[in-house]
């Protein structure tokens, strides 16, 4: 066997080896407390060509509190073949911060760099989600029903509450507050056969609240 004919045969393995791109835009996505990773597909190539096959990557996710020196493996996220994890349980605290990161495996040996997200705060990145607004017309007036999210309401329902804004014709606006934990809110002294449109925001103090829901309008009896 000569020296060349064995240069070469490594110089077939080399090149023939599956390299691994690793995963991109690694970042938490919170809505109401419920923390989840997402990253974009890692692509690898074969040979050098453009010939990709991510269905059979599988990603491995690991994350850290600010200022821990060692990372620890997601359990539920080892060897997955999605692109998002929910780290909700592992992020519980919601006045720490963390970092979660991502790399790819292609069986049997390759495998890709970690990517890092930017460091994440449940307390300050989450975004609250809009109320569902429900409203029923009676001889008293109006019936107000707000149903938030139940994962939010479980997390912080001590200091939630509602915002409901009250339409007039006239282009008025009317302000009401309803406590989490109040099951309806009655809205009195309406004009009789008036449209009114109603809009509700929840608001977590002190500084974080949801966009308005949709305008749920009806007209007095």
């Amino acid at each position: 066997m000569t020296t060349a004919w064995i240069l070469l045969h490594l110089s077939v393995c080399v090149t023939a080896r599956v390299i691994l791109d690793p995963p991109a835009q690694v970042e938490f996505k919170s809505v109401d407390y419920v923390n989840i990773l997402h990253w974009t597909t890692a692509n690898y190539s074969h040979n050098n060509s453009h010939n990709n096959n991510n269905n059979s990557l599988k990603y491995y996710v690991q994350w850290k509190i600010y200022g821990e020196a060692h990372w620890l493996d997601v359990d539920s996220c080892q060897g997955i073949y999605t692109h998002h994890c929910d780290l909700t349980e592992v992020t519980a605290e919601s006045r720490e911060w963390y970092y979660a990161r991502v790399h790819a495996a292609s069986p049997p040996s390759s495998k890709s760099a970690w990517t890092m997200s930017r460091r994440f705060s449940p307390r300050w990145d989450t975004r609250i989600s809009s109320p569902v607004l429900r409203v029923n017309v009676t001889d008293q007036g109006m019936t107000v029903h707000v149903r938030p999210s139940q994962h939010l309401v479980h997390k912080i329902h001590k200091n939630l509450f509602y915002k409901i804004f009250l339409k007039h014709n006239s282009g008025e606006e009317e302000l009401f507050e309803m406590s989490c934990c109040s099951k309806k809110l009655v809205l009195k002294n309406l004009e009789h056969r008036t449209k009114y449109c109603l809009q509700a925001q929840t608001v977590v103090p002190p500084f974080m609240s949801s966009s308005r829901s949709s305008l749920e309008c009806d007209i007095t009896l």
